[in-house]
């Protein structure tokens, strides 16, 4: 196995209680819920070893104003040097880092901790981003100031130094490495900007044509030629608001149950992922934890659940 193929790796579980970067409060509470939901029993059952880390601290969030188009930038970076930190000690001790945030700010330092991983393997890194927002604002393009509509375009060297400067690798990760998922929500002046960077995205539009598994086929033989590393950072509003209420941001028309189902299948299939995140959810919107079930059920199947016990997936 490669670095890239981590079964036989313990699972580190790493909470990070905030909502720094977000519009609205509640994403400091999804670490718990999806602890409440039984995330660590669950890959144990799988034959997964898991290390519950706990929670990483960090400023609270003050609900102050946008200053020169972003809103808690000092309090966004502590928590991301946190993050970065946490997740580059957990690849270091041979472990698979699952980030538990959280909003989606906090990418900006497990993802540039990867990448420094990578560089110090020898590793290409894609990142694969499943997500309702393409998050490739940028003061110039925000209507909010939040920092967790702008990750992707940091991770991409386009920020405050302090942000894309997080890891020894600036920037964290080049666009053509990175591939976007489920997107059906951007920003008007947001479209122009990321088509310039040639990130390649599958919107809802093309998931809608091709159907979930072509779009997987073709997202997994392009990461197989690469090779190496492949982070999974996975918003929860990726999915559609029926199944997943608990986020802040709920956008209409995302993939099913089975379609998301299927891409965790697939991912498994592949077993290419070597790191995670799972962003924003938020138990304040949610109803009796539901939403926090549902990624449990999605990250199980990531880890190989199965309806049927296969020898091999199906071509």
């Amino acid at each position: 196995m490669n670095d890239s193929t981590p079964r036989d790796k313990p699972i580190h579980l790493i909470g990070a209680p905030t909502d720094i970067g977000a519009g609205r409060r509640g994403a400091s509470m999804g670490p718990e819920a999806l602890r409440v939901a039984g995330i660590d029993r669950v890959l144990e059952r799988l034959g997964r070893g898991v290390v519950d880390l706990g929670n990483l601290s960090g400023p609270m969030n003050p609900r102050a104003k946008p200053v020169d188009g972003y809103r808690h930038l000092q309090e966004t970076t502590e928590w991301c040097r946190a993050v970065y930190g946490a997740v580059g000690d957990s690849l270091r001790q041979g472990a698979l880092p699952l980030l538990l945030g959280g909003d989606h700010c906090l990418a900006i330092g497990s993802i540039a901790a990867v990448a420094d991983h990578c560089v110090e393997q020898g590793l290409p890194l894609t990142v694969l981003w499943l997500d309702a927002h393409a998050d490739f604002n940028t003061p110039k393009t925000t209507p909010s100031g939040n920092i967790h509509g702008m990750p992707v375009a940091i991770l991409c060297g386009q920020g405050p130094d302090q942000l894309t400067g997080i890891g020894k690798t600036v920037p964290a990760i080049e666009p053509s490495r990175f591939i976007q998922l489920g997107i059906r929500s951007v920003d008007h002046q947001e479209k122009l900007a990321i088509k310039d960077a040639g990130i390649l995205i599958y919107d809802m539009r093309r998931i809608d044509e091709l159907r979930m598994r072509k779009v997987m086929q073709e997202i997994l033989t392009r990461i197989a030629d690469s090779g190496g590393h492949l982070h999974l950072s996975f918003d929860v509003d990726f999915l559609d608001p029926t199944i997943a209420p608990g986020v802040a941001t709920t956008v209409t028309g995302g993939p099913s149950y089975r379609e998301a189902q299927l891409c965790m299948e697939m991912l498994h299939d592949s077993a290419q992922v070597g790191s995670i995140d799972i962003m924003e959810l938020n138990p304040a919107m949610d109803s009796q934890n539901q939403t926090a079930k549902v990624a449990v059920e999605l990250i199980a199947s990531l880890f190989g659940e199965q309806i049927l016990a296969r020898h091999t997936p199906f071509e």
